[in-house]
Parts: structure tokens; C-alpha cells; sequence
């Protein structure tokens, strides 16, 4: 279990700084209406150079909606797929995990995650499986505490009734900052079994570019919270840093590892994540940062988009938007765009919270219009099934 080596500020201060920082208001300012790597480390990379060194997807792709798998979900955060196809999605407001029937959209409590304190923009917020789940079936939650942000892992019996299949907590990592607005909260196994988190700057924006705080970072650890070998700063889980409020992790087919996260006023960004980086908050927000500064991929002004989660499929990053309701298509080649990021479901279904891979050129996509920043116009929340190119 690792500890934060260093104090951070009090929930106070953030609260306070609120009333003057601005924030990508998707899920940001309340009173926002709208709203080098060793082996086993993944890296971002130039793009390759050469005759068919990568396959280009098309300039222009396309969303279809296959179907609604279930509706009537309260605050859903995170999405984890469970082998065989049924889906686990957490409450951020509820603090409970619940079972969806893929086939008949059937909803099960596995039960109530003990400790959450949900407040503001905090809660139960991301989760994911062991990457040996199928041998100790457990599952991992990011969430917020009375005292911060932490990482748990508690095993999953499907044999016990509803609402008690959550065995008890066990702590892998604390001390991330917590804070009215900015809690991060994504978490991810990368493809060398590693679990990436997340984080923000929980409205302190003095964080990000502190390298001994785990706040406004991208952290990579191992199964048991300890810093994971191969990361770029000696016994520290910090992988990459100068971040505001990390939202969407997801890697490509090179293993490539992409993030999405809030700017304040101006520019949302989806970066290339390369360990060791700095990518400029607050110094930075946006492209032209200057000297030492990691540009991102591509951005957004912060009414279109207001990211959230992220997945990779068809040669494309999907990334959900809040504030900007709808799904953005990213085609890559390499760590650069192929061409212009190309919107889809606009207003459809209201504030967009988590897009997750389904397998081959299908996505998983979660609703978030019951946060306290949705409005009746996204109805409640609800799981998608896509198929997208």
C-alpha cells in the first residue's frame, strides 16, 4: 500500500479556489449548468514512417446504434465487461456496483461499496477487473473516502444473494487528493497487467506539476498499489504528470496508451501519454505550450466536448462527451490524427459518461444525465450498444 509522501491541500481550499478557477464545465464548476519506458511499460510513440508501416482508418466513420441494453440506472460511472458478456457499472452517488444482463438488460446489486463519500464531483467512480479475474475474481474501485481518493479491491461471489456479493474492501492504494471538483477516478489494466489511475488536482492546480503529489497524474502501479517496475521516476507510482483531471484511459492495438482530460476555460485535450512526460497544467492547456510541454493529440473548445471516458476501436479513439453530448471519433496513425475528429449523437441521449470496447467494431456507451448536471431532455441513464467504423 502506498502512502502519499507529501500533504495536500485541505477539501476546504479546493472548495475555495472553485469560486475563482474555472473549469471544462461538462464536470467541472457546480454552479455549471451546461457543464524512456522499460519492457512491460506501454509508451506513445511517432508515428511510423514508410510504406504501410500502420493502416490509416478512413477519414470518415460511422455510429450506429444497435440497442438499448437496460435504462433506469442512478449516477453510472465506471464500466467494467465481465467474461461472457454481462456488464458491471458503479453508482457514483449510490456507491453500489450492479450486474447487467447483456442479453435481457436484467440489473443485479452486487451490494453497497463501504467508505464512499460521495460529494461534489466524488463518489465511486471508476472500476475494473483483476487481470486475473478469472482465477481470483476480483474486482477494483477508485473511490472517494472522508480523508481522499483511494484504490480497493474486493472479491466478487456470485454464489451469495443480491446485495451481498461484495466481499470487504481491501486498500491497495491511498492518499490521492480529493476535492469538491477534480477527483479523476478512471482506472485501468494496461496490456502489461499493470493498473493505471487517473487522477486531478482536486482544484489545487499547484499539484499537477509536483511530481512527489499524486494529484493532476496518471499513476501506474502494480495489482497491490506498488509502484510498477520500469516507471520513470524512482519508487513512485507517477507515470505522467502536468495533468488537470484525468477522465478517459484506453490503449491502442500498438499498445499505445491514450488519455482524455478536462481543460479549464478553453481547451479539452486527448493526450499520447509517454512516461515520464509533462503535459503543461497549469502552465499549458491546449496545443503551443512551449518548451518541455507534451502537446495533445488533438482538442476541443470545452462546449463540445468535456471528456470523459475513452475507448479504442476501428483504428479510432471514441471518447464520450459531457457538456458536449456526443461521441467524438479520433482516427489515428501512430500518436497523430489521420483527420479531422468527427462527431456523432449530438444531443441524442443527453451527457455521455463511459464508452468501452464490446469487441471487434462495437462499443459499450454509458449516459450520465442523472449526475445533478443532466436535464430532462437526456431522460435517465442508460447503457448502448454501438456499432461503430
Amino acid at each position: 500500500m502506498i502512502v502519499q509522501r507529501r500533504a495536500v491541500s485541505a477539501v476546504l481550499a479546493a472548495a475555495a479556489l472553485l469560486l475563482t478557477a474555472g473549469c471544462s464545465s461538462g464536470d467541472g464548476d457546480p454552479s455549471d449548468t451546461g457543464g524512456s519506458a522499460s519492457p512491460g511499460t506501454t509508451t506513445a510513440q511517432s508515428s511510423p514512417s514508410g510504406p504501410g508501416a500502420e493502416e490509416t482508418p478512413p477519414a470518415k466513420g460511422s455510429v450506429k446504434v444497435l440497442r438499448t441494453v437496460t435504462t433506469g440506472l442512478a449516477s453510472p460511472w465506471g464500466l467494467a465487461p465481465l467474461p461472457g458478456g454481462d456488464l458491471l457499472v458503479s453508482s457514483r452517488d449510490d456507491a453500489t456496483i450492479t450486474r447487467v444482463s447483456e442479453k435481457n438488460g436484467g440489473k443485479t446489486e452486487l451490494g453497497e461499496v463501504p467508505g464512499v463519500s460521495a460529494s461534489g464531483e466524488g463518489g465511486l467512480l471508476g472500476i475494473a477487473l483483476s487481470p486475473d479475474y478469472a482465477s481470483d475474481h476480483m474486482i477494483y474501485a477508485y473511490y472517494t473516502s472522508a480523508s481522499d481518493n483511494r484504490i480497493v479491491r474486493m472479491l466478487y461471489d456470485e454464489k451469495k444473494p443480491a446485495g451481498e456479493q461484495l466481499g470487504a474492501p481491501d486498500t491497495v492504494f491511498r492518499g490521492i487528493p480529493k476535492g469538491v471538483i477534480h477527483n479523476g477516478g478512471r482506472i485501468a489494466f494496461g496490456p502489461d497487467k499493470m493498473l493505471y489511475a487517473g487522477t486531478g488536482e482536486s482544484g489545487d492546480t499547484g499539484l499537477s506539476q509536483d511530481k512527489d503529489s499524486l494529484g493532476g497524474k496518471i499513476l501506474r502501479m502494480t495489482p497491490d498499489g506498488e509502484p510498477a517496475p520500469g516507471n520513470p521516476f524512482p519508487d513512485s507510482p507517477v507515470y505522467s504528470y502536468g495533468h488537470r483531471n484525468v477522465q478517459g484511459l484506453a490503449w491502442d492495438g500498438k499498445q499505445r496508451l491514450f488519455a482524455s482530460e478536462f481543460g479549464q476555460d478553453t481547451w479539452d485535450e486527448l493526450n499520447a501519454i509517454k512516461p515520464g512526460d509533462n503535459y503543461g497544467w497549469p502552465e499549458a492547456e491546449g496545443e503551443g505550450g512551449g518548451s518541455g510541454f507534451h502537446d495533445p493529440v488533438t482538442q476541443w473548445s470545452t462546449d463540445e466536448a468535456s471528456p470523459s471516458g475513452i475507448a479504442y476501436a476501428a483504428g479510432s479513439v471514441w471518447m464520450a462527451g459531457l457538456r458536449g453530448e456526443r461521441l467524438w471519433r479520433i482516427p489515428l496513425k501512430g500518436t497523430e490524427t489521420s483527420a479531422d475528429p468527427q462527431a456523432f449523437l449530438e444531443g441524442e441521449y443527453g451527457r455521455l459518461r463511459t464508452v468501452a470496447p464490446a469487441g471487434g467494431d462495437k462499443l459499450w456507451l454509458v449516459t450520465s444525465n442523472t449526475d445533478g448536471r443532466g436535464d430532462a431532455k437526456g431522460g435517465d441513464d442508460r447503457i448502448l450498444e454501438l456499432e461503430v467504423s
